[in-house]
């Protein structure tokens, strides 16, 4: 039987890193940096945790595909525990479907708090990593090779139905992947539209789409091949390989973006967008595997780890509890308690109170040993 394998510190602190980037949207750095127009400092700051508009990438852009990454990194630690434990085949990919429903349940629950019935919606990232994952864990039994020919074969596939789908000619090849008028937005206007609701579907606002799982499983193929470098380097790093592969996939999807075959946009995932978000998180993970692993500084990492050990419960945590405690501050403290500062900073202050609150929710559950997983 081989030995359950241990956890990786370096993951769980890149994943805590990640889910504290989520919380921290409790910060509202946008709303005040709207108070301090002039600052350069409340600028930067909002621009990082704010999507951009259509192309590009910010560093709040990043937290979705990095959630994404991380669970094909953690995939191959996870069927080499199961097994070890004696797990058969049948029984892990019947787990790997359970798994999945759970955590598409999960997003459309969350996309529905604040409806009046259900709201049947896929664009959610639980939701989105919950219809990849039984195709990526079928993958993650497979070679190598046929893991990166899946890959080219979802991103090129991809793009061609893209690229072939009829759009009005004077907005050119670049039309194909304009706001609201795509292959994935006309998609959504028949598949959601099946679904019962209490308006007919005609758009997302941002431009997510329920498609976009299918380049996101890309994503979770290449932290796929990250979990296996690791897991096959141990207990040396595959640094070399991760920067390899974080210049490799930074560069070509520059390349297909400036080269307007493919641009760079998160909000519809598109093959460029796989590769180059997929390169930076091959970047993030050999900084922190650097870092904590190959220089051995790890009391830094542990509040992160903290978070990243616990990720599920995080994420429902920023998602239900953030209005909750808001309105018992003022309830309880007064509308003014957190202008000790001005007003404009007030967002900031009871948004720090309140990611306290949820750190200290999770420390609790850490030394407790309570750990939401599905």
């Amino acid at each position: 039987m081989n030995p359950v394998p241990v956890r990786n510190q370096a993951v769980d602190a890149y994943r805590g890193f990640v889910m504290f980037l989520m919380m921290a949207e409790v910060l509202h750095l946008s709303q005040v940096a709207r108070a301090f127009p002039d600052s350069w400092l409340w600028q930067t700051l909002s621009f990082h945790q704010s999507h951009v508009a259509w192309e590009g990438c910010s560093l709040h852009d990043m937290i979705q595909p990095s959630f994404s990454f991380l669970v094909g990194v953690a995939l191959p630690y996870s069927i080499a525990s199961r097994m070890a434990k004696g797990s058969a085949m049948g029984p892990l990919f019947g787990h790997a479907c359970w798994r999945a429903l759970v955590l598409i349940a999960m997003g459309i629950f969350l996309r529905s708090t604040h409806s009046q019935q259900t709201n049947f919606t896929f664009e959610d990232t639980l939701t989105q990593i919950g219809l990849g994952y039984p195709f990526l864990f079928l993958l993650g039994l497979q070679p190598p090779r046929w893991q990166w020919i899946a890959l080219g074969a979802i991103l090129f596939g991809y793009w061609l139905v893209w690229a072939l789908y009829p759009v009005a000619p004077e907005l050119g090849f670049g039309g194909h992947w304009m706001k609201a008028d795509n292959y994935g937005a006309a998609f959504d206007r028949w598949f959601l539209n099946l679904f019962p609701r209490a308006t007919p579907f005609e758009g997302n606002r941002g431009g997510y789409l329920t498609l976009s799982f299918i380049p996101t499983l890309g994503t979770m193929i290449l932290g796929l091949a990250a979990g296996r470098w690791l897991r096959e380097s141990a207990p040396k790093l595959p640094l070399r390989k991760f920067l390899i592969a974080a210049a490799a996939g930074i560069a070509a999807g520059l390349v297909l973006h400036f080269a307007g075959v493919c641009p760079i946009v998160k909000r519809i995932w598109t093959p460029s967008w796989t590769l180059f978000s997929g390169g930076l998180c091959f970047l993030f993970l050999a900084g922190f595997s650097w870092v904590i692993d190959e220089k051995g500084h790890r009391r830094w990492a542990f509040p992160l780890v903290v978070i990243g050990m616990n990720s599920i419960a995080a994420y429902l945590i920023a998602h239900l509890w953030d209005r909750f405690l808001l309105d018992s501050f003022r309830i309880h403290l007064g509308a003014d308690f957190f202008h000790f500062t001005g007003p404009e900073m007030a967002p900031f202050w009871s948004g720090a109170a309140v990611l306290g609150i949820f750190y200290w929710i999770l420390l609790w559950m850490y030394r407790r040993k309570l750990f939401l997983k599905v």
